[in-house]
C-alpha cells in the first residue's frame, strides 16, 4: 500500500526474512539500518537519513525514505529490544516524514516489567502503523494478527486485504473473541504471565546450555523478549554451509544469519536459535552438537 517501485525503505539490519520476501518483489530500494543488542542504533539512522534533504523530491531516486520497518521487541532474528530512550530518538526523526511500521508480535513476551511503551503510544501525528499477533501468545496455528494506526491508513489496508486475502478466517476470529470475552482483561493478563514464565524458563535453559557448550566458540546477548538467541560463531565467517549441510544432517535445526540479510548472498557469521518448542534437554543436546560442528568447521 505504501511503497512504489524505486522508493527507499528502511529496515532493521538484519531483519525478519518473511518481511524481505514480501517487500523485495515491490521493486523498492531496501536500506538496512545497523542494530545492536538494543535494536536500531539511533545515530546510525540519523547518519543514513542525513544523506537526503526533505526537499529533494525532483528525482525519484533522491526521495528520502518513506518507511521505517522495525521489530522493536525480541526482534527476529536478533532477539534485540529497543529501549524507551531509543524509541523516542527514532520517533522524533519527523523532519523526514517517515511512517513507522511497528511489527511487534513479541510485545507480550517481554520478560521484564514495566514493558517498554510502543511507538504507537507515543504517536502524536499519525505516522505509526502497529502490527500485533495472537500467534505467539495463544496458538501459532491461529495465524491471527491485528493492526492499529491512523484511520485513513487502516481504511486503505482494509481495501488492500479485500483484494488479497479477501477475508481473514471468521472461524479463528470467533474462537479468539469467545476466549477473550470469557477471560476478560484480568484473565488475559494472567494467561500472558504464564506464557512469559514459560519463555523465560526456555531462555534460561538455552543460555545455560550456551554457556556450557559454546563459551570460547561463540558470543551472544541475553534477549529481554521473544524466543530467539542470535549467536555469532567465532572463526566461521559464513555459517550457511555449516548449517544447511552439516547441522541439518545431525538434526540440529538453526537458521544461518545470511537468511536475514537484505542481500542473502552476503556472508554472515551468525546463526539464529529458537527456544520456543524444544525441551531443555533437546536444547542442551542441540548446542552440544553445534559446538562439535563449530570445532570441526574451524579445523
Amino acid at each position: 500500500m505504501l511503497v512504489n517501485p524505486g522508493d527507499n525503505v528502511l529496515l532493521d539490519s538484519p531483519t525478519y526474512s518473511g518481511t524481505l520476501a514480501a517487500v523485495k518483489p515491490l521493486g523498492c530500494n531496501l536500506i538496512g539500518v545497523p542494530t545492536d543488542q538494543y535494536g536500531i542504533v539511533p545515530q546510525a539512522l540519523k547518519d543514513i537519513l542525513s544523506r537526503w534533504r526533505p526537499e529533494d523530491v525532483i528525482i525519484p531516486e533522491m526521495k528520502s525514505p518513506k518507511i521505517l520497518y522495525t521489530v522493536p521487541n525480541g526482534g527476529n532474528p536478533t532477539g534485540a529490544s529497543l529501549t524507551i530512550e531509543r524509541k523516542i530518538e527514532i520517533y522524533i526523526a519527523q523532519e523526514y516524514d517517515l511512517i513507522i511500521v511497528e511489527d511487534d508480535p513479541y510485545y507480550f513476551l517481554q520478560f521484564n516489567k514495566p514493558w517498554t511503551p510502543s511507538f504507537l503510544s507515543m504517536d502524536v501525528d499519525g505516522r505509526v502503523i502497529r502490527a500485533d499477533s495472537m500467534s505467539k501468545i495463544l496458538s501459532s496455528g491461529l495465524r491471527i494478527g491485528y493492526l492499529s494506526g491512523p484511520k485513513p491508513l487502516i481504511d486503505r489496508i482494509v481495501l488492500h486485504m479485500q483484494a488479497s486475502t479477501l477475508h481473514t478466517s471468521a472461524f479463528t476470529q470467533v474462537m479468539i473473541l469467545q476466549l477473550l470475552q470469557k477471560w476478560g482483561i484480568d484473565g488475559f493478563l494472567e494467561h500472558i504471565e504464564s506464557v512469559i514464565q514459560f519463555y523465560r524458563a526456555q531462555r534460561e535453559a538455552m543460555l545455560a546450555s550456551a554457556n556450557k557448550w559454546l563459551t570460547g566458540l561463540a558470543e551472544w546477548h541475553s534477549p529481554t523478549a521473544g524466543m530467539f538467541l542470535w549467536i555469532k560463531i567465532h572463526g566461521v565467517p559464513d555459517t550457511h554451509q555449516m548449517i544447511m549441510l552439516k547441522a541439518i544432517s545431525k538434526e540440529v535445526l538453526l537458521v544461518p544469519g545470511s537468511a536475514f540479510n537484505i542481500d542473502s548472498s552476503q556472508p554472515s557469521s551468525y546463526v539464529r536459535a529458537s527456544f520456543s518448542l524444544s525441551t531443555p534437554e533437546q536444547i542442551d543436546q542441540g548446542l552440544e552438537r553445534l559446538a562439535s560442528l563449530i570445532i570441526e568447521e574451524r579445523k
